[in-house]
């Protein structure tokens, strides 16, 4: 039996009533936004014939999922976070603008305060002696594609297992091991020393597993590096790159690859090279300018304040 009620005069009071749409009081777009996602979902149990059983089974999974925290994970891993990179691709479209060094995905794992040098600096503290020692470089440029003297590049990966400082299951890693924020110098260069970062996967059993396992998906990402960039008078840049030759790179269950976000990496095996950046042992190298773009009218239309990040 098929039975529909979503269009009766009735149900659709009570969704106007439960919005606070039939009072003066609270927050208008909050009134707006919840009548709309709560239309939808009511629609959505009409027209799927969701069942209570179905339904609480949601509220338990929802429940599971705030309570690992893991809302930030399964965001990504729904698309959810890539669909907003290309409504501020398109709205930029729109402007005009240009993205020389695309944007893509936060993530969930940025800390606040990480330690801050100038020009260099070292991110690895060296017990992750499974990895493959990586410098990093480039240069921070402005909208008129000159060098930004000043630009803060804020850098963070995981290690060769996966696990990022401070969210690291085992506690093995030191605070802000692998995290810096690097200051460019006066010909707005930016260079770092580290270890080339493993791929990862989401907590297994975790309520992130369980739905994509339930949607016949995986939850693997490939090795990268997160940036934050920004500089006075331009807008500031949320990206990461991908290391190449990573098998899941366009498998990447976050959905963050994006073209223009797969540098080149060299194996330095020369000892001219080797001793230049004060090693004695062959290293990667990526070279990486970033690119960041004018404010709009003065304002920075992209950046989010509100999001809640964890602080050390």
């Amino acid at each position: 039996m098929t039975v529909q009620i979503f269009d009766r005069p009735d149900v659709q009071e009570f969704l106007n009533e439960l919005s606070g749409l039939n009072n003066g009081a609270g927050n208008p777009r909050m009134k707006e936004i919840t009548h709309r996602l709560m239309s939808d979902l009511f629609k959505a149990i009409d027209d799927l014939n969701i069942t209570p059983d179905e339904y609480w089974t949601g509220v338990a999974w929802l429940n599971e999922l705030g309570a690992r925290g893991q809302a930030g994970l399964i965001s990504p891993g729904l698309g959810v976070d890539h669909f907003l990179d290309e409504r501020l691709d398109a709205i930029d479209a729109a402007l005009g603008i240009d993205n020389p060094t695309p944007r893509t995905i936060e993530g969930p794992l940025y800390v606040a305060g990480a330690p801050v040098s100038t020009g260099f600096a070292r991110l690895d503290d060296g017990t992750d002696t499974d990895g493959h020692t990586l410098i990093m470089h480039g240069v921070v440029r402005g909208a008129d594609g000159k060098p930004l003297p000043g630009a803060t590049v804020e850098v963070w990966h995981c290690d060769t297992r996966g696990f990022y400082s401070h969210f690291d299951p085992t506690g093995k890693q030191a605070p802000f091991n692998m995290r810096r924020t690097i200051i460019a110098d006066d010909e707005g260069r930016y260079k770092f020393r580290s270890i080339l970062p493993s791929g990862y996967g989401v907590p297994p059993g975790s309520p992130t597993e369980q739905l994509l396992t339930a949607l016949g998906r995986h939850g693997q990402r490939p090795a990268h590096i997160h940036f934050f960039v920004s500089a006075p008078g331009h807008r500031k840049l949320t990206t990461q790159i991908n290391i190449e030759g990573d098998p899941l790179i366009n498998d990447d269950f976050a959905y963050a690859t994006r073209e223009g976000l797969v540098p080149h990496v060299i194996e330095r095996e020369d000892e001219a090279s080797i001793h230049a950046n004060g090693l004695n042992t062959p290293f990667a190298e990526i070279e990486f300018d970033i690119h960041l773009t004018t404010l709009i009218d003065g304002v920075d239309n992209q950046i989010n304040e509100a999001r809640r990040r964890a602080a050390a």
